[in-house]
Order: structure tokens, then sequence, then C-alpha cells
């Protein structure tokens, strides 16, 4: 859940939108918490256009690195690596374990 410490730690901008009811329902903000939702599906937008990384969607939602893998997993992100960043994370890893 949302811990209410870290948001009074930080300068907070807080926005309205206006939904009309007949897309309420698809979005799944009729039920409870509209505004968590609301909340999770901008960080899920800003995780896979790549403006939010792991951490910050995390840090975003109040979630611990578990909670954050299986929140991504839950809704369909996926790891977005070219094949440069792959190779370039392989290499890291192999000379990590030569060690």
């Amino acid at each position: 859940m949302l811990s209410t410490s870290f948001f009074d730690t930080l300068p907070l901008m807080i926005f309205s939108v206006e939904v009309p009811d007949t897309f309420a329902k698809p979005l799944h903000l009729d039920g409870p918490q509209p505004d968590r939702r609301a909340l999770e599906a901008l960080a899920l937008e800003g995780y896979r256009s790549g403006e939010l990384s792991r951490g910050k969607v995390g840090e975003l939602l109040g979630l611990g690195f578990y909670e954050t893998e299986e929140f991504l997993k839950r809704n369909g992100a996926e790891i977005k690596l070219s094949v440069e960043e792959f190779e370039r994370s392989s290499a890291a890893l192999e000379r990590l374990i030569g060690r």
C-alpha cells in the first residue's frame, strides 16, 4: 500500500481528471480506490514508454522491489532491452561471475 510518510517528504502535484461514466468501467475506475487504479495506469504507461524505470515505478506506487516486479508482471509489462543492451548486460554479468 502507499506509504504516507514517503509522499509527505516530496512536493506533490495534485490534479483531477473527469472521466465519462462510459469509460470508467472498462478502465476499472468504477471500483474501490479509483485514484490508486489511475496512478497504477499512469505508472504502467510511463514504464512502457520508457519514461519511468522499474525503480521509479516502485517509488511512485510505494512498492518494494519484488512487489514492483510482481506488479509489472501481472500487468504484462515486459523488460524492454535492445540487442545491444542485452549484450552489455550479459557481458557485465559474465565479468561479475568471473571474479
